[in-house]
């Protein structure tokens, strides 16, 4: 599973970005892994995540703490 870094989150709207190996990963909240609650992340943390497709570009899906 890629590990990368939260570059940016934006909790009060439910969202926010990972570096990742491959570049950067949009992420929601409903994308958070079982458990997890956007409030408990923060910018500069180590996450896991699988890689996805949005209609935006790449999206982070499962989002877990590392």
């Amino acid at each position: 599973m890629p590990q990368g870094t939260i570059k940016k989150l934006i909790p009060d709207k439910g969202y926010g970005f990972i570096q990742g190996e491959r570049g950067e990963f949009f992420f929601h909240h409903s994308a958070l892994d079982d458990g997890v609650e956007i409030e408990s992340l923060h910018e500069g943390q180590t996450v896991e995540y699988e890689e996805g497709r949005g209609p935006k570009g790449p999206r982070a899906e499962n989002v877990r703490p590392a």
